[in-house]
């Protein structure tokens, strides 16, 4: 079985980012938790020793645009198939962190561009981040990767504080958007990226 969970669903700007994890029936991971739970330390340690004794782990990455067209909760989805493709292995059951599965067509068709046979059973486990050792080691490596990819984009869009903050609608965050508007990793659908009027009149458009 594969555990799946996404990170950087509730940011404010950069991609939303999901990872699947198939652990073998014995592992040695002292720590392993619900990564909102960690330290930063921790879970930077923890991360490569999931990736050298899991089985297979993959990564699934849907930026902004995308997240501004079909809303956040199907752009967390489609990341999480994407995780799924990318498994070296075939898992048989998906363990999705949360109270939704992906839905059948997506994970369908995302499926047959890395696997053969029909798509894996799914079950939703509401904080499985925290009982379900797969989950939370997917959980570690999303948010691992996702923070490293933001301090990444802060060199590419300097000043809006990526590396600190990693998007989310700090204090901070907010001021800055309001002195510097926007860049093209604003999710610009989310409220407080874009002036009130301006978020009405894009609205519109969507």
């Amino acid at each position: 079985m594969a555990g799946i969970d996404e990170a950087g669903r509730g940011c404010l700007a950069g991609p939303v980012v999901a990872a699947a994890v198939i652990l073998p029936a014995r592992f040695d991971l002292p720590g392993l938790d619900d990564s909102k739970s960690l330290s930063v330390h921790l879970r930077e340690t923890l991360a490569p020793r999931i990736k050298s004794c899991a089985l297979a782990w993959g990564l699934g990455v849907v930026w902004p645009p995308r997240i501004d067209a079909c809303n956040i909760l199907q752009a967390s989805l489609e990341a999480m198939a994407q995780a799924v493709r990318v498994l070296q292995i075939s898992p048989a059951l998906l363990l999705v962190d949360g109270n939704k599965t992906i839905p059948a067509a997506v994970l369908a068709s995302t499926w047959q561009k890395g696997h053969t046979g029909p798509p894996p059973r799914q079950r939703a486990i509401v904080h499985g981040d925290a009982s379900e050792p797969a989950i939370s080691a997917a959980s570690i490596l999303a948010k691992t990767f996702r923070d490293a990819l933001m301090c990444h984009l802060a060199k590419r869009w300097p000043g809006y504080g990526f590396e600190k903050h990693k998007g989310y609608g700090t204090r901070e965050h907010f001021a800055t958007l309001q002195l510097l508007g926007p860049c093209p990793q604003h999710r610009r659908t989310f409220r407080g990226v874009l002036p009130r009027q301006s978020a009405l009149q894009q609205a519109t458009l969507l």
